[in-house]
């Protein structure tokens, strides 16, 4: 029972944090772009947006390396599970290194350039997350389809 419902809670921070990347990224962002004309305006958005979203995917990676190491140990450690963990591991965690990195660097950035109304410097913080954002969402995906082509046989 424990198995099932670690793999439950991994595979719903998986959604949460690739699904609401995949919501600002391809959705949001057109929108804001295509209604917000002013620069105060879209960059206090996207301020108050990730100020939301972010602490939800801080929980999400605790639960992800928290379930995933727990599942691990459970299927035998790392040397008994089939290479597609191996591979689910390597990108978590880099996705985790990634949004890290967005978090403190460009997002502060935003954070102070909003505070400040420094505009162009709020712009160049946006673009640097909105491209961290793309890599890590294609990390994510790539993720998912790996997992899907190999799937995996694990009795719990």
């Amino acid at each position: 029972m424990t198995f099932h419902i670690l793999t439950l809670l991994h595979l719903l921070a998986s959604i949460i944090w690739i699904g609401g990347m995949f919501f600002a990224h391809q959705c949001l962002r057109p929108a804001a772009i295509a209604t917000l004309e002013q620069p105060a305006l879209r960059l206090g958005l996207w301020r108050a947006v990730f100020g939301r979203f972010f602490p939800w995917v801080w929980g999400c990676i605790v639960v992800l390396v928290g379930s995933g190491q727990i599942l691990v140990v459970h299927m035998g450690g790392m040397g008994a599970v089939p290479v597609q963990i191996h591979v689910m591991l390597a990108i978590g965690y880099l996705m985790a290194l990634i949004f890290a990195f967005l978090y403190f660097v460009p997002f502060a950035a935003l954070k102070r350039a909003v505070t400040a109304q420094d505009w162009p410097v709020g712009a160049a913080a946006l673009n640097r997350i909105r491209m961290l954002v793309g890599v890590n969402l294609s990390l994510g995906i790539l993720l998912i389809i790996q997992l899907f082509l190999a799937p995996l046989v694990i009795h719990a």
